[in-house]
């Protein structure tokens, strides 16, 4: 029977970090599904899914864990969840706003007291073309109940500011 392996890495960044972890896993017997990798501050950060026979995921947290001696750090943790619920719907959440402190908490904390979970967040602050005033952006890939009413979450997240501009599109 399989189980399934939520990764999380970190390392200083450089060339064969990636093909450390795939070998590790592949030596033991694991099969990599999915992942999420960035070069973020000179660090290597990722998150990864592994399916493996449940007889050998104790052997391959084991293996991952030796990877510390090459300065890579990774943590194991078991899911149950092979699948992702059907009576939802996915929506992606572009915003865009003067940068300042706290944005990221104050939309956070809207969504979840609206019950939208964030599947992905990318955050970036820019200049803006033309007066180079720091601008905040961000992209979410969010799953509401199938009955959600996606004006509501737009009405909330452009009350946080008057310099929010929010755009909202179902996948």
């Amino acid at each position: 029977m399989s189980t399934f392996l939520v990764l999380t890495v970190i390392a200083d960044d450089k060339p064969g970090i990636v093909e450390q972890l795939s070998a590790v896993i592949a030596e033991q017997g694991g099969n990599w599904l999915e992942s999420r990798m960035s070069h973020m501050a000179g660090k290597f950060a990722g998150i990864l899914r592994v399916s493996i026979d449940e007889s050998k995921s104790n052997s391959l947290v084991s293996a991952l864990a030796s990877l510390s001696s090459s300065g890579i750090v990774v943590n194991a943790e078991h899911s149950k969840d092979a699948g992702e619920v059907v009576s939802s719907k996915d929506l992606t959440l572009n915003l865009v706003g003067n940068d300042r402190p706290g944005i990221v908490r104050e939309v956070s904390q809207t969504l979840a007291k609206l019950g939208v979970n964030v599947l992905e967040l990318t955050t970036n602050c820019e200049s803006a073309e033309m007066s180079a005033v720091p601008l905040f952006r961000t992209v979410a890939h969010l799953r509401v109940p199938q009955d959600f009413e996606s004006d509501e979450l737009t009405d909330a997240l452009e009350a946080i500011s008057n310099d929010l501009m929010v755009e909202i599109n179902l996948d």
